[in-house]
């Protein structure tokens, strides 16, 4: 039985800080900073937004684009490692909201990046074994980096949603496979009330990052018996713009085919929305018969790579709801005193 993407949405703050404007507090070179991590700016969620109100836009945002019946949604999954409640869960409050509820299974997963990918392969087992008739995959962050970190310059806000089905006249993209590459590799973390994360210097690159996701993408060419040239598009996860760039060279994709997904460069990484968001990115531009390589990574450490085939069902519903270049379009710009306020980064005693 097929199994794939009957709808997608998105959502993006429309705040930003430049990448500048947070180097001169902390006397950092701009330049040098933008060349390396090939970002420029990122986003920045409003006082009233967070990982929940970003969930729901973007949940609500799929439902719009394919004029489904909410009701037939049976199991929402939402992934997240800034889930706004300790004890109680995301994916009930979504549920309620884009009107789910009640005969329905949800649950929160965290996987740092990958926690939304993991929601989609989740909800792919529930459909394809007949459990459910619809399931929604949310990767949703307003993600956290201390003052004066590295990951300031990155840590952004933005959720990307995925509804699952597997019936013929319904599916814009089929989930042609996936496979999944997963170590015990301590390159992020973040402890029960620590209200930033921390890295492990040299094991966020090779050990971590390349390591999983050149795994999981070489795992799942093997398994299918495809290689770059057969995909007319690629996606990576973006913890910045030089790690899905230099991947996605190691993998033999040219930057023609991930130019569309990596949109990291005016968002920054929005975490477990990252790898989705690239993906509805390129789901905005790609025409039926159109094949779509994707990788999520998660640290922890852990990738899911998908191979997607585009059918002809996507030029019907891709302009019912907004575009992600839509919702980069038109930022509002703030310096970094009301951007620590916004981040919470300064409060009363």
């Amino acid at each position: 039985m097929s199994v794939g993407i009957v709808s997608y949405g998105t959502y993006i703050p429309k705040f930003r800080i430049k990448v500048e404007d947070i180097a001169k507090v902390w006397g950092d070179n701009a330049d040098i900073l933008s060349a390396g991590l090939m970002v420029n700016e990122k986003s920045v969620p409003d006082l009233d937004e967070d990982t929940v109100t970003i969930a729901v836009e973007a949940a609500r945002a799929a439902i719009c684009r394919s004029s489904l019946d909410p009701s037939r949604i049976e199991a929402i999954y939402t992934g997240s490692e800034s889930h706004p409640y300790a004890v109680k869960p995301t994916s009930t409050i979504v549920a309620e909201a884009v009107e789910a509820t009640p005969e329905m299974t949800a649950a929160d997963l965290e996987f740092a990046c990958k926690a939304g990918s993991a929601g989609m392969q989740a909800c792919m087992g529930l459909v394809q074994s007949g459990m459910a008739d619809l399931g929604l995959a949310i990767g949703s962050d307003v993600s956290q980096g201390a003052p004066g970190d590295a990951l300031e310059y990155t840590a952004a806000a933005g959720g990307a949603a995925f509804v699952i089905g597997n019936k013929e006249e319904e599916m814009v993209a089929i989930i042609e496979d996936t496979y999944s590459f997963t170590t015990d590799t301590p390159d992020f973390w973040r402890r029960e009330g620590m209200p930033y994360p921390e890295h492990g210097g040299r094991f966020t690159g090779e050990p971590g990052y390349f390591k999983h996701v050149l795994g999981a993408a070489k795992g799942l060419m093997n398994k299918l018996g495809t290689s770059a040239e057969d995909y007319d598009y690629a996606v990576f996860h973006q913890p910045n713009g030089k790690f899905p760039s230099r991947v996605a060279k190691m993998l033999g994709f040219s930057k023609e085919k991930i130019a569309p997904g990596l949109v990291v460069t005016r968002l920054g990484n929005t975490y477990s929305g990252s790898c989705l968001m690239g993906i509805a990115a390129t789901l905005d531009q790609a025409k039926p018969g159109d094949r779509i390589f994707a990788t999520a990574f998660g640290s922890g450490a852990g990738a899911d790579a998908f191979s997607f085939s585009v059918t002809d069902k996507i030029d019907k519903i891709r302009d019912k709801a907004p575009r992600v270049e839509e919702l980069l379009a038109n930022p509002v710009y703030m310096d970094y005193a009301m951007y620590a306020k916004h981040k919470g980064k300064i409060r009363r005693a």
